[in-house]
């Protein structure tokens, strides 16, 4: 609802903001730079969750930021949009949560202990924890660290300030009992800024210059915000998503504890 409001406002006007506060788990920031973009117009948005403080800024080892998500949209004649969309800590918490059920792990250092020693452990996030128990990240005593060193604690407060304080959901804190998320959106129609339509021309002609570059040993070609997504999108559509066992006992643990079979789930997922 606040992005349509955002859209609409913005095609009257060329530009418009809004601010949300108070909202429950809004998900991937990135569907909303999606809709925005599938009417045409720029979006950026700064996000944080207060209440949910899980990551340390840099230089420190307490837990001061939520993982503050950052995120901004570009529509593209004929193309899918150019989405960044991130978490300004190094790992979003639900790839520590994956990790913790036997996932994918972490990537090197992206959590710091409470005596500042680097980890990939996801205890440090969580606490001690059995394979199918619940994670709590109260439990825990280590942090998530921000990205890009100064840059992404940088970055981090920004969303806080401006995704937190300034739409009145608050700014993270640890005495703070339940989670919300604060969102400010900027909306920005190209064709009002861009009347001789330069845009999208010089738009196409960087965008291929920069993936025009030569790669390092490895890497098959230099990707642009949102590509990998769409690849993965594709792949998953096609051939499903992959669950760690530990992932698959947990879901059907909590099908059983509401009386649903698991050959039922099987169904479903099918």
């Amino acid at each position: 609802q606040a992005v349509a409001i955002g859209i609409k406002k913005c095609k009257e006007s060329g530009l418009a903001a809004v601010a949300l506060r108070n909202a429950g788990h809004i998900g991937r920031i990135g569907d909303w730079a999606e809709m925005a973009a599938a009417e045409g117009l720029v979006s950026i948005h700064f996000v944080n969750a207060a209440g949910s403080v899980l990551v340390a800024p840099f230089g420190g080892v307490e837990r001061k930021f939520s993982t503050a998500p950052y995120c901004v949209g570009i529509p593209r004649p004929g193309q899918p949009p150019i989405v960044l969309d991130f978490a300004t800590s190094i790992v979003a918490e639900g790839k520590v949560m994956v990790a913790s059920r036997g996932g994918k792990p972490v990537p090197k250092g992206a959590l710091i202990s409470a005596k500042g020693e680097l980890s990939e452990d996801p205890s440090e996030l969580y606490g001690p924890h059995t394979p199918e128990g619940p994670r709590d990240h109260s439990q825990g005593t280590g942090a998530i660290r921000a990205f890009g060193e100064h840059k992404g604690s940088g970055l981090a407060l920004i969303c806080e300030l401006l995704g937190g304080a300034l739409t009145g959901n608050g700014a993270t804190r640890n005495d703070r009992s339940n989670m919300t998320n604060g969102m400010l959106s900027i909306y920005i129609d190209p064709a009002r800024i861009d009347p001789a339509h330069v845009f999208d021309g010089e738009m196409a002609r960087y965008v291929a210059d920069v993936k025009s570059s030569r790669t390092v040993a490895g890497v098959d070609q230099v990707l642009i915000p949102g590509e990998p997504e769409q690849r993965m999108r594709a792949e998953r559509g096609k051939n499903g998503v992959p669950l760690p066992d530990e992932t698959w006992a947990a879901i059907v643990n909590s099908a059983r504890e509401v009386g649903v079979s698991e050959e039922r789930i099987r169904g479903v997922t099918a």
